[in-house]
């Protein structure tokens, strides 16, 4: 029999790495990482009134929602098989103020959310932001004092405002300040008012980045914010600083651990999730998806394939899941394969 060896063998001693690729069921057999409808968290943003939908300029496809719609929108979730919602509230102006006192309102917006979805969809969770930002007339995520956001203080404030939010029935508090110690504040004010069963999902690793001015449109912050956050976010170049803030999060009793931005900080995703073995989930925000809608929209990538490719990249880099403002997109797709 003749010797069919190429030398092509003999480069990769026998080795080809195409035999896995040859075939849409052999790639399908030997895929490592799977995007699924249990990945995905959908963050929505609620407007005081009703039967509002309002679309977000810089969000396309976004759209601000009153209680009732979002109502509508997390059965629709549900239906979907989406997990979790995240809310986020764009109060009024008049109810904004230096210290966000209105975040300690047991009816504010935040809490009639999940209050109303609680009841009409039981069987989604809810996470809620817990920061002060939306509630602040200057836009920072905690209570200003001479020009300094102040720690401890907007700390004891927060703590307050996630066992209102406890109390309305939300599933897992999710921390975005940034402030130290917040998380070891929120689980004891949470234990002592006997929510031992809310999770605490943090925002482990927020850094200081460009990628959140949609977002700050979103809840109506962007015309507000004097200054910057970057007393009290991490700076994008420092990954060991990042480390470490998650690491005391860890210690203080995080459930859950939260990267944010997504994409630029793939290898902080994969950090996390080697160091601390907690379930790690990345914030798709609103610059990246604002990023993929305009490139889309103009005919420069395939806004679908690019879409699902940077969800997968976060499965990848080892997150349990993604808060993305494509999850609804994704799940539709999801459901018909």
């Amino acid at each position: 029999m003749a010797d069919k060896t190429n030398p092509v063998d003999i480069i990769t001693g026998h080795r080809r790495m195409r035999r896995n690729r040859k075939a849409d069921w052999t790639r399908r057999m030997v895929r490592e990482n799977q995007l699924t409808v249990d990945d995905l968290i959908w963050p929505i943003f609620i407007v005081p009134g009703s039967n509002i939908i309002e679309p977000i300029d810089a969000m396309p496809g976004v759209n601000r929602m009153s209680i009732d719609k979002a109502v509508e929108a997390a059965r629709e979730a549900a239906d979907l098989g989406i997990p979790a919602l995240a809310t986020f509230p764009n109060i009024e102006m008049s109810l904004r103020d230096e210290t966000g006192s209105n975040s300690l309102a047991a009816d504010n917006l935040i809490n009639q959310t999940t209050r109303a979805i609680k009841k009409a969809v039981p069987n989604i969770g809810i996470i809620t932001d817990v920061a002060l930002d939306p509630f602040t007339s200057h836009g920072h995520d905690g209570i200003v004092r001479d020009g300094e956001i102040v720690n401890d203080e907007t700390v004891a404030q927060i703590a307050r405002a996630a066992v209102a939010q406890a109390d309305a029935g939300a599933d897992i508090i999710a921390p975005s300040d940034m402030m130290d110690g917040r998380v070891g504040a929120i689980r004891r004010a949470l234990d002592v008012n006997g929510h031992q069963n809310v999770g605490i999902m943090s925002y482990a690793t927020k850094f200081a980045s460009a990628f959140y001015g949609p977002y700050r449109e979103a809840i109506g912050t962007g015309g507000l914010l004097k200054g910057d956050k970057k007393t009290y976010y991490i700076d994008p170049a420092n990954g060991t600083e990042a480390m470490r803030d998650a690491a005391l999060d860890v210690e203080e009793g995080a459930d859950m651990l939260m990267v944010k931005p997504g994409l630029p900080y793939l290898d902080i995703c994969w950090r996390m999730k080697e160091s601390f073995g907690l379930p790690v989930f990345a914030y798709q925000v609103s610059g990246e998806y604002t990023m993929i809608k305009a490139a889309a929209a103009n005919g420069w990538i395939d806004g679908e394939r690019v879409m699902l490719e940077t969800l997968l990249t976060f499965k990848r880099a080892g997150c349990d899941g993604i808060l993305s403002y494509f999850a609804m997109d994704v799940a539709r797709i999801l459901a018909k394969r």
